[in-house]
């Protein structure tokens, strides 16, 4: 296998009715390859079969990416021990003081080499988030921000709906009462960004950026056909995937099912994808897949085996999830930033 790492940007251009996970934008690149089979080599009934084994694509979550002289992309906090991240003192009221503070430092940032020392990183609350993303702002957008009652690096707003009986066309009580529904917003101008390996014998960085265009243009996930879900794509920079030399750790940038009695440790927060068919499925006999259970983006996994590390994935493709189609497959793999981990006999929060 020749596998490529890029980080493609996207730049929201409405609400998003679905987050932006790895798992469900490989679903939606699916689809479009579905459609248009010039998208992957021999077409997507040839490469799912291969998947299990050989995936010809494995998509990050999105992430914010911050422009200022250098490229720095804000990655959620690793799924660690605050022991891990922070060095020792004396005291216990303040070592409570400071691990309280710290619980707030949602955010982790990674410079472009995507090299993470975690005992050196700076780690961002979601206020700290916000000021970055204020000070990069173009000046109109400044203007108009101040207007804000309220500002949020991502904002949950609830929109209304109605559904109309047409017996009589009018809402009312039951199915077609009046509903709510909270849809994510980032903060003007953000740009985010998406790290994906490519298995060059299978697709390129065009025809998946081709496939992202797309989506963007008709939308992603929940409600894209009322306008949620549109992105614009910006750059697409191939990345030099990290050396593991004297590291002994992997940090997932996307949900994912690890492989069974592969690590010796796991620290992680569970994620179940209550997984639905989009397109055509999604009106067609049962649209719902079987629940999986995964660990979220943000997981450190210590392997056991150091061969782990000869690959930049780690994670298995899921199958048996529909009755609607049995041949869809669910990715369960991750790729991942390798780590220094010191494991310690205390692991207590």
């Amino acid at each position: 296998m020749k596998l490529k790492l890029y980080a493609i940007t996207l730049k929201p251009s409405s609400g998003f009715g679905t987050i932006l996970k790895g798992d469900t934008l490989f679903g939606h690149f699916c689809w479009q390859a579905a459609y248009d089979s010039s998208l992957v080599e021999g077409g997507l009934e040839l490469q799912m079969e291969l998947y299990p084994e050989k995936p010809f694509a494995v998509f990050s979550s999105a992430f914010p990416k911050f422009e200022k002289g250098d490229t720095t992309y804000v990655l959620k906090r690793p799924e660690i021990p605050f022991s891990f991240m922070l060095p020792p003192k004396e005291g216990k009221a303040e070592d409570i003081r400071r691990r309280k503070e710290f619980k707030k430092k949602k955010w982790m940032l990674v410079s472009e080499d995507l090299s993470i020392d975690i005992k050196t990183a700076t780690f961002l609350s979601d206020h700290e988030l916000l000021q970055e993303a204020q000070s990069m702002l173009t000046e109109e957008t400044k203007r108009q921000m101040k207007k804000a009652e309220k500002s949020e690096f991502v904002q949950m707003l609830s929109q209304s709906h109605n559904t109309i009986n047409r017996m009589t066309q009018t809402t009312g009580t039951g199915m077609f009462a009046p509903y709510e529904k909270e849809n994510l917003y980032y903060y003007p101008e953000t740009e985010l960004v998406i790290f994906v390996l490519i298995e060059e014998s299978a697709t390129d960085i065009s025809r998946v950026a081709r496939g992202l265009e797309r989506i963007g243009n008709w939308g992603f996930g929940r409600d894209a056909s009322t306008g949620l879900g549109r992105f614009d794509l910006g750059e697409r920079d191939e990345l030099t995937i990290p050396s593991c030399n004297d590291l002994n750790a992997c940090y997932v940038l996307s949900p994912c099912v690890p492989e069974k009695d592969a690590f010796t440790e796991a620290f992680f927060t569970p994620f179940v994808r209550f997984g639905k068919h989009g397109d055509r499925l999604a009106t067609f006999g049962n649209p719902f897949k079987n629940p999986v259970i995964m660990a979220d983006e943000g997981a450190v996994f210590i392997p056991k085996d150091k061969a782990q590390f000869n690959k930049p994935y780690i994670g298995q493709a899921i199958t048996h999830v529909s009755k609607a189609m049995s041949k869809t497959v669910v990715q369960g793999y991750a790729p991942y930033l390798p780590l220094k981990l010191e494991v310690r006999d205390e692991t207590s929060l």
